[in-house]
């Protein structure tokens, strides 16, 4: 039997652990011992507000205990990270090797562990906006895990980037990530007019954020909305968006473009730019997985910016 957490309604967290059954591989799934698992609030949210039993977690890097029947993917004693729809969050897990990703020793399964969901959806959104060099791009929920990566990775690119802090402590987290303007105080999102058009804008906000953002797109621009932390319902100036025709609202699901992107190989690069230190995750929060009810409590409550790893004994 081995130990995984389940979403329980009678617990006060909504979380608790059970001991299950080893996971059985399909033969296109490697077998992983998992080492460390990162938190992402989308998945928190999830757990919370489950009303049954149900197996949360996406994020996670280990050691491969038993390789695919068929043959591809990280043979057995492989260091690798990976991404899963469900299930993360335990001892050991069956993942799809297109899912799966070997990673050099220099990197640490703390590290790695940070890039699947985060790093991966900055560097999708990202590709949204084609070639960046020379564009403008605005980044919202800029200290978040999401916001971090994106920075760092667009400041790589040649374009202007800027970005959103809700304070000037914060904001100086977001410049050391590479952004050439941030702005302070959600409600001042008017303000970044000053720096627009923007040819790209990754918004995690939603709400009234999205909203006074889609009219500072610039001609052909592109807004990649991804989350909506703020407000799920947005009232949107159809006549200005109509009449200035040629911008596209891209609506973000990692699910879907796991579908149709080579997530292996997206996480092999992640992986190499860390080893390289052009990517740096911003940890904050490092602590064994029996104390997932405060982790996961603190970065619900935005208690700190970046990534939480809990490490498995």
């Amino acid at each position: 039997m081995i130990r995984t957490i389940v979403t329980d309604p009678l617990a006060s967290s909504n979380l608790a652990f059970k001991k299950v059954a080893p996971p059985q591989a399909m033969p296109w799934e490697a077998l992983v011992q998992v080492k460390a698992f990162s938190l992402n609030r989308g998945e928190i949210k999830d757990a919370n507000d489950s009303k049954v039993s149900s197996r949360p977690g996406w994020d996670f890097a280990g050691i491969v205990i038993e390789p695919a029947k068929s043959g591809t993917g990280p043979q057995k004693g492989a260091r690798v990270v990976g991404l899963l729809p469900m299930g993360a969050w335990s001892e050991q897990v069956a993942a799809p090797v297109s899912m799966l990703a070997e990673i050099p020793e220099k990197l640490s399964f703390t590290e790695a562990a940070t890039l699947p969901v985060a790093g991966l959806t900055a560097l999708y959104a990202l590709r949204k906006g084609g070639m960046l060099l020379g564009k403008r791009i605005f980044i919202t929920g800029s200290t978040g895990g999401v916001g971090l990566f994106a920075h760092q990775l667009a400041a790589q690119s040649g374009a202007f980037v800027a970005g959103t802090a809700s304070t000037e402590e914060k904001a100086e987290l977001v410049r050391e990530a590479g952004s050439d303007e941030v702005i302070i105080g959600y409600s001042a999102i008017l303000s970044a007019r000053q720096f627009g058009p923007y040819d790209l804008v990754i918004d995690s906000v939603g709400g009234n954020t999205l909203a006074a953002l889609l009219p500072q797109l610039a001609p052909q621009g592109v807004c990649v909305a991804l989350g909506f932390s703020s407000s799920n319902t947005a009232t949107i100036d159809m006549m200005n968006l109509v009449t200035s025709g040629g911008k596209t609202l891209y609506s973000f699901f990692l699910g879907e473009e796991a579908t149709r992107q080579a997530v292996a190989d997206d996480l092999s690069l992640l992986a190499q730019l860390i080893i390289e230190k052009r990517l740096i995750p911003r940890i904050e929060v490092e602590a064994n997985w029996n104390d997932i009810a405060i982790v996961a409590r603190d970065l619900k409550e935005r208690k700190f910016s970046g990534k939480a790893v809990l490490h498995i004994d």
